[in-house]
């Protein structure tokens, strides 16, 4: 069966007792691995029973092919359910998992896995097996970012205005584990407070994906290309999704083009730049003034359809994810001002 999206939590918290399987898959592996240790501690009570928890992985798999399926058998030798985590998995070891499904073992089997396209044979196991469960694990943005952090403060007792938290939000990276550090980090910051202010949350969030993705999306507006060219590299080594890149660079023109109509109602930069919310952080309004006098509504309106064009061109043909937005970006750095090599 596929759990949709919106039971995904509260699947993991609480599995049926007819599920003897459960695939986790998806981009975001923090997500996964939290997802993977929730299961676990629904079914084992905890993450360190050497006893009812067993860990492997694929290389494992290949010195003992039958591995997988004798522990998803074994009984318990202090009682209780059994967990067996295969960690690192592919496609490569969808025959081994359906064999240890078909065997019908009392123990539940998590299998952890990253990106799976729908044709994906581990993935189509999972969704069609009778006692199985697939569960995708995207990346955190938008509403479901904003409901982590609102959940994370509220369990710290903490307080912050909508303002507030649309900042976190959006300079938070894309990946749940790391999101959760960093607003650990914050709530440690703000023990023996009642509320979280701009400033505060400015001090210390600083994902590193967001700090790269602020440097190739003002790099590009800016038409800075030797900018642009080194952030880039960056966010390929950092593993940064092109299409959260391109979403990115989006949002950015959003919010030069709120800027600019405040302008043409005859606000100052400044004051346009003030009326933004979430607010700007203080490190970026120089770059932004710079942009606010190479954008004019026409240019902004054209670069959004080229990244809007980008971000379709990544889910539907063959080039490259990584050509496009490199492509779509060298546009967007031409359309700010820089001169492009042909």
């Amino acid at each position: 069966m596929k759990v949709p999206p919106a039971r995904a939590d509260a699947f993991a918290a609480a599995p049926p007792c007819d599920i003897r399987a459960v695939l986790l898959y998806g981009p975001d592996l923090g997500l996964v691995r939290e997802r993977a240790e929730t299961l676990t501690k629904a079914v084992a009570g905890t993450l360190s029973d050497p006893f009812n928890i067993i860990e492997l992985t694929p290389a494992a798999l290949k010195e003992e092919p039958s591995r997988l399926t004798d522990e998803v058998c074994a009984l318990s030798m202090m009682g209780g359910r059994r967990v067996v985590r295969l960690r690192e998995t592919t496609d490569a070891v969808a025959k081994k998992s359906e064999e240890a499904i078909a065997a019908d073992g009392e123990a539940l089997m998590i299998v952890e896995a990253g990106d799976l396209s729908p044709r994906s044979k581990l993935r189509g196991l999972f969704e069609k097996a009778d006692g199985a469960a697939a569960i995708a694990c995207y990346m955190d943005e938008g509403v479901g970012l904003g409901d982590l952090v609102r959940c994370t403060l509220a369990d710290a007792n903490l307080k912050a205005d909508e303002g507030v938290i649309s900042w976190i939000t959006g300079n938070l990276g894309s990946d749940r584990m790391v999101s959760r550090m960093e607003l650990e980090k914050l709530t440690l910051y703000a023990a023996g407070k009642s509320d979280i202010t701009l400033e505060g949350a400015q001090a210390i969030i600083g994902d590193a994906a967001a700090v790269t993705l602020d440097d190739v999306v003002l790099a590009a507006s800016g038409g800075n290309l030797q900018g642009l060219t080194v952030a880039l590299a960056r966010a390929r080594f950092e593993g940064v999704a092109p299409v959260t890149i391109l979403r990115a660079a989006s949002r950015h023109l959003s919010r030069l083009e709120q800027a600019v109509t405040a302008m043409d109602g005859g606000a100052t930069p400044d004051q346009a730049i003030k009326s933004l919310r979430p607010p700007l952080f203080f490190k970026q309004q120089d770059a932004f003034r710079n942009h606010l006098r190479r954008w004019q509504p026409k240019t902004l309106s054209r670069a959004r359809d080229e990244l809007i064009r980008a971000e379709i061109d990544c889910k539907s043909t063959g080039v490259p994810d990584e050509a496009v937005c490199e492509r779509a970006l060298m546009r967007l750095a031409a359309l700010a001002g820089a001169r492009v090599p042909r």
